[in-house]
């Protein structure tokens, strides 16, 4: 197994890693239409939200994050790949008007599996969805930091 991990721009031995890396660091709008270069055509995708197949329902999650939120954008931090297994590590940061004027941040991890030409066949991100966005939302996250409390062991 080869793991990498440095602050900033990772780059990894592996060239079909240091790619995908290389092309969720640079993500934007007009990259979308490129998604066939990291992606199967029949690549599974799944988040907390989401869980879909194939590149059109895929593209759609990726523009739907560019359409809702203002300037997104990933920071891979962790490399570990082992075969063609990756797990990248990474903090996933934004601004959203409705969450106020500071930039957010949510941390996460994401499962990559890799075909036999070096695409991405199955996405799967690993992310907490109530600490790390209900709990910053106005109305829902001063409940969700309430159960946090009565739930938490002193």
């Amino acid at each position: 197994m080869t793991v990498v991990m440095l602050p900033g721009a990772v780059r990894h031995p592996d060239r079909r890693v240091a790619a995908i890396v290389d092309y969720f660091e640079q993500l934007r709008p007009d990259s979308l239409d490129h998604l066939g270069a990291i992606y199967q055509d029949d690549a599974r995708f799944k988040d907390p939200f989401n869980e879909v197949r194939g590149l059109a329902p895929i593209r759609r999650i990726f523009a739907h994050m560019f359409e809702t939120l203002d300037a997104p954008r990933f920071i891979v931090k962790d490399i570990a790949v082992d075969a063609d297994a990756c797990w990248l590590a990474w903090d996933f940061v934004f601004h959203n008007r409705r969450m106020g004027d500071e930039r957010q941040c949510i941390r996460g991890a994401s499962l990559l599996r890799l075909g036999s030409d070096g695409r991405i066949t199955d996405h799967r991100d690993y992310w907490d969805a109530a600490e790390e966005l209900y709990e910053k939302l106005p109305l829902i996250g001063a409940v969700m930091r309430w159960l946090r409390r009565r739930i938490t062991s002193s």
